[in-house]
C-alpha cells in the first residue's frame, strides 16, 4: 500500500517554501503564486543561461537581482512570486530555488488535499495511461494525485513512481541490473 506523507519542511528549501505558502494563503493568492512559480520553473528548465545565473556563485547578489528582474518582467511574473524570487536572489539563495519550488508544490498539493507523484518513464505516456495511473494512485492513497511526469530514456522501459516517502521502481533497467547481479552471484 502506498501512503502519501505530509511534506516535511526541513532545511532552507522548506523554510522558504513554508513562508511563501503562508503568505500566498494570507493574501488569498495561492493559485496565482503557484502558476507563476510553475512558469518560472519551466523557464529554468528550458533556458541554460538562466540555469547558469541561478546556480553560479560567480554572480553577485545585485547581478542576479538585476538579471532576474528583467527575466520576470519579460515573463510577466509579478506580485508575490516575483518578490519571493527577488528576495531569494538578494539573500544569495537562488541556487536553491529549484528545491524551494519543488517543496512549495508539495505543500500546495497537501493543502489542496492532493498528493504529488514523481513519475519517470522511458517515453511519453498516452492520456489513457496517465488517467489509469492517476486512478490507481488515487485508489491507493484515497487522495487526488498530481503527476509530475519526466521522460528518461535511460530507464529503457517500465516506470518509476515516487509518492511521498515511497518509491516503486518497475523500470526495465533496474530489472536487468537485478538479473545481471543474480547471474554474477550464481557463478
Amino acid at each position: 500500500m502506498i501512503v502519501a506523507d505530509e511534506p516535511i519542511a526541513a532545511g532552507m528549501a522548506g523554510r522558504y517554501a513554508t513562508a511563501l505558502l503562508e503568505l500566498a494563503l494570507e493574501e488569498k493568492a495561492l493559485d496565482e503564486v503557484a502558476a507563476d512559480l510553475e512558469a518560472f520553473a519551466k523557464l529554468l528548465e528550458e533556458n541554460k543561461e538562466l540555469e547558469r545565473l541561478v546556480k553560479s556563485p560567480l554572480f553577485t547578489a545585485d547581478e542576479q537581482v538585476k538579471a532576474l528582474q528583467a527575466i520576470l518582467n519579460k515573463a510577466e511574473i509579478k506580485g508575490i512570486a516575483s518578490n519571493f524570487l527577488l528576495t531569494v536572489a538578494q539573500n544569495r539563495r537562488l541556487f536553491g530555488v529549484g528545491a524551494m519550488i519543488k517543496m512549495f508544490r508539495l505543500m500546495v498539493a497537501y493543502h489542496r488535499g492532493e498528493s504529488q507523484a514523481e513519475v519517470t518513464v522511458a517515453e511519453p505516456l498516452a492520456d489513457k495511461h496517465i488517467q489509469a495511473l492517476q486512478a490507481a494512485l488515487k485508489s491507493a492513497t484515497k487522495r487526488d494525485v498530481r503527476l509530475d511526469i519526466r521522460v528518461d530514456p535511460a530507464i529503457l522501459g517500465g516506470i518509476k513512481v515516487k509518492l511521498g516517502s515511497r518509491m516503486i521502481d518497475a523500470s526495465l533497467k533496474t530489472k536487468l541490473n537485478a538479473i545481471k547481479l543474480a547471474m554474477k552471484e550464481a557463478r
